[in-house]
């Protein structure tokens, strides 16, 4: 992903809200199939990041990105954007140059 996408990948993300939290439980494997889930529908999440996670934030967005398959746009502050293809070219919502 070049910058270029990823700036307007950011710039869509910024009008979504955060559609998972991720607490003091940490990275389970149910949320990394959640989110995955999500990400197949909406290609496009926003994840907020609770005060009472002891992991690293880095880590842990990094860790998401690699169990979902999919790319970490950015991190702001306390939240984590991803981004997925669709698998299926017809249904995709989000096209990049």
């Amino acid at each position: 992903m070049n910058s270029k996408q990823r700036s307007r990948l950011k710039g869509l993300a910024m009008n979504l809200d955060p559609i998972f939290q991720i607490g003091k439980g940490g990275l389970t494997p149910e949320i990394c199939e959640a989110v995955s889930d999500a990400l197949e529908k909406r290609e496009l999440i926003k994840i907020n990041i609770l005060k009472n996670c002891d992991e690293d934030i880095r880590e842990l967005s990094e860790a998401l990105s690699e169990r979902t398959k999919s790319e970490l746009v950015q991190i702001i502050g306390k939240k984590i954007v991803l981004f997925r293809y669709q698998k299926d070219a017809k249904k995709r919502k989000i096209e990049l140059d």
